[in-house]
């Protein structure tokens, strides 16, 4: 019988797991842009335990290993800033990204009266922006990176607003 994933909160028993798939995911995204210090690939366990008390995490599972995850804090202005999205390679294309967007979309409206969302991704990752491009999001702006090696897209989408999906 094949497993389901199941989608859910994060534990501090899931950091170790998040961190590492954090890595490998974003590797791709440090080699496109010529830069290794990309804040995915250098946070420690304590930033994201940090990260975890004071935001929302969500994760994917398979059985038992964490195969995609993404983070969420609620500003003053009840703007969401969702961040490190990320889907284990051998899982893309099966609509996780989208689960997990939605899943946290969900909670940051219903338990933290979130009224938009916003996120960034750099300008060069076609598969992230085509993702969030189909669940509504829009570009809203574009600054270079911390390093000045990228450009980021930094995209938004009214809480109110439907997420639709086209296909790819």
């Amino acid at each position: 019988m094949a497993m389901s994933v199941t989608i859910s909160a994060a534990t501090d028993d899931d950091v170790e797991q998040i961190l590492k798939l954090q890595y490998l995911c974003f590797q791709p995204e440090a080699e496109r842009h010529g830069d290794y210090g990309i804040e995915p690939l250098v946070q420690t366990l304590d930033q994201l335990r940090a990260e975890l008390d004071a935001g929302y995490v969500v994760v994917a599972r398979l059985g038992a290993e964490v195969i995609g995850s993404v983070r969420a804090t609620v500003e003053p202005d009840t703007t969401a800033r969702i961040s490190m999205l990320c889907v284990h390679p051998r899982m893309h294309r099966h609509g996780l990204g989208s689960r997990l967007l939605t899943r946290i979309e969900e909670h940051v409206r219903t338990e933290r009266a979130a009224t938009r969302y916003r996120l960034s991704t750099g300008h060069a990752d076609e598969v992230g922006l085509r993702l969030y491009r189909r669940n509504g999001y829009t570009p809203v702006d574009t600054v270079a990176s911390a390093g000045g090696r990228a450009t980021l897209v930094t995209l938004e989408k009214e809480a109110s607003a439907t997420a639709f999906t086209t296909s790819a």
